[in-house]
């Protein structure tokens, strides 16, 4: 089984075999792409709906990577059906590679290579350069605004 990403659909992915999306997949589809949804729909493919849990689990793995601000409710809702399907996350988003690989659910990339490492980001505030581990609205020291951070 396959869970695809708008990706798989804009670049035209090949998919062999079981396939499923998540409805919110549709929203982001314009023209051919859209089309190629409605025709693998058409074809026996799948559209899941995630339970809340599986939906929590990811927001959970996402808020640890430091990818959670990153993700749009589609992304986090393709993950989940992923992790509750037990299937191949199909997508090109990096965020989405990277939640993935704390869940340990494979992935194929679309049109680009995938990711070679997890990353765990930090946060930088702007103001002050003090690193936190977690994201918030702003630094807790000086009031100024964070950033995501490559720890390495």
């Amino acid at each position: 089984m396959h869970v695809l990403d708008s990706s798989a659909f804009i670049d035209e992915y090949d998919v062999d075999g079981p396939a499923a999306t998540v409805p919110e997949v549709r929203a982001e589809l314009q023209d051919a792409a859209s089309y190629r949804l409605t025709a693998l729909e058409g074809s026996g493919m799948r559209v899941h709906v995630p339970d809340e849990a599986a939906v929590r689990r990811v927001e959970d793995a996402a808020t640890r990577t430091g990818d959670a601000d990153v993700l749009s409710e589609t992304d986090v809702r393709v993950l989940a059906a992923a992790l509750e399907l037990d299937a191949v996350l199909v997508t090109d988003d990096y965020a989405m590679q990277n939640v993935a690989d704390a869940l340990d659910l494979a992935v194929e990339g679309v049109s680009k290579e995938g990711i070679t490492e997890r990353r765990d980001w930090n946060f930088q505030c702007q103001g002050c350069g003090r690193e936190f581990d977690e994201d918030r609205e702003r630094c807790p020291v000086c009031g100024s605004d964070l950033a995501r951070k490559n720890p390495n």
